[in-house]
């Protein structure tokens, strides 16, 4: 019998994974089916129930439910609850249900798998302190960089996070004017400054030659902060497709136990 899986959001119609997760299906020769629900935004539990009483194994979350599905979920990760949000759902045979949030590792798997750039002893800076932020935090830290930063609009924030997770790496909060002095071997916006055509101040000083520039948003052209970095002298420039598919190859993981191959998914969506 055909295993079923789906992502669940609200809108979803622009969402990536179902031809993400039926390539990794097809290339894993798993027999599951994968597909994209709507849920309206007061019926996210009743949903999800309704999809499990129909057989169905597992979820991924998009916007606006992974703080809901945090709640939902009987069972978490580690990873899951330092992101106090999650984005992948397992429906266990003894009825517990596995809360996950696999945004981390797909993050810290594209910068030093794809790209080839090692964490370890590396000067991060991280941008915004809201979810995208908080997901990727712990990962970050467990790979030992030289010191993460974490730099937002409001500084409460930031320090709340730098509190946080003090117990887990060098970690400490910033707002933008302070880092005036500083340069950064990788930077990752965690904003949401380009959804809306828009750039986190930033002065073009944290920028070296060698600095990875990483955006976790992606579109057809360089984000802003990508085009900001560029102009800055960077040439090390990626934008979130790659997180995208490698989020989604650890929750495959996690439902099928087969780790597919990423590469030629990366690829693909770049070219289409």
């Amino acid at each position: 019998m055909t295993d079923r899986y789906a992502v669940i959001g609200n809108p979803i119609h622009h969402s990536k994974s179902p031809l993400i997760h039926r390539e990794f299906a097809r290339q894993t020769q798993q027999d599951m089916s994968y597909e994209a629900i709507l849920s309206p935004l007061d019926q996210f539990v009743h949903t999800v129930r309704s999809f499990q009483n129909q057989g169905g194994k597992g979820f991924n979350i998009t916007l606006p439910f992974k703080i809901e599905a945090f709640r939902f979920a009987t069972q978490l990760t580690e990873r899951a609850q330092s992101a106090q949000a999650v984005n992948t759902l397992q429906f266990c045979n003894n009825s517990e249900i596995l809360g996950d949030n696999t945004d981390g590792a797909g993050l810290v798997r594209d910068i030093e798998v794809n790209q080839g750039v090692s964490i370890r002893n590396k000067t991060i800076l991280l941008m915004g302190a809201g979810g995208a932020a908080r997901g990727v935090i712990l990962p970050l830290l467990k790979l030992s960089p030289n010191r993460l930063t974490i730099a937002n609009r409001t500084l409460d924030k930031a320090i709340e996070l730098q509190q946080q997770f003090a117990g887990f790496g060098n970690i400490r909060s910033t707002s933008y004017p302070e880092l005036i002095q500083e340069k950064f071997d990788i930077i990752i916006n965690a904003t949401s400054a380009s959804i809306a055509n828009e750039l986190p101040p930033l002065t073009p000083n944290v920028f070296a030659a060698q600095t990875l520039a990483y955006d976790m948003m992606y579109g057809k052209q360089l984000t802003p902060f990508l085009q900001f970095a560029q102009c800055s002298g960077v040439n090390h420039l990626v934008d979130g497709i790659g997180m995208l598919v490698e989020q989604a190859a650890e929750s495959f993981y996690l439902w099928r136990g087969i780790r597919p191959e990423t590469t030629t998914v990366i690829r693909m969506l770049k070219n289409s």
